[in-house]
Parts: C-alpha cells; sequence; structure tokens
C-alpha cells in the first residue's frame, strides 16, 4: 500500500486539519502535529511494549533486530 502512494497526494498534508474523537475528548491536530505527536510516540510505544512482553516470554532478541544487520 506504502508503495502506491506518491509525493504528490501528501504535498500539503502537513497543514491539514486532523480531528480525532474518542468518548469524552475530542482532539485537532494539524498533519505535522499528528504526525509528531500522536502517531509517532504511539508507534514507539507499542513497538517497545511488544519488544519488551517478547522479550519477557524468552525471546532472544536484541538491538540488532530492531536495527538490522549490515
Amino acid at each position: 500500500f506504502l508503495g502506491s502512494v506518491t509525493a504528490a497526494q501528501l504535498e500539503g498534508s502537513e497543514g491539514k486539519s486532523i480531528t480525532l474523537n474518542f468518548p469524552g475528548t475530542e482532539l485537532k491536530f494539524t498533519g505535522q502535529e499528528y504526525l509528531l505527536h500522536f502517531v509517532l510516540p504511539n508507534f514507539y510505544f507499542h513497538l517497545t511494549t511488544a519488544y519488551a512482553i517478547l522479550r519477557h516470554n524468552g525471546l532472544d532478541i536484541g538491538k540488532m533486530d530492531f536495527l538490522g544487520r549490515t
């Protein structure tokens, strides 16, 4: 899917208004704020949590599994 998105489709999205509705609250962002202050922190939180759970359950993974080997 990501390979099908063109640069032209993303142009100007940093200023686009984004509203998220949750029970009892509404969050408003620009496209850039949404990416930097909501999407990326949530992505890395869930990635780190999954890593911790896997390590806790005995999977032998480490930093190089995240960074990749050259």
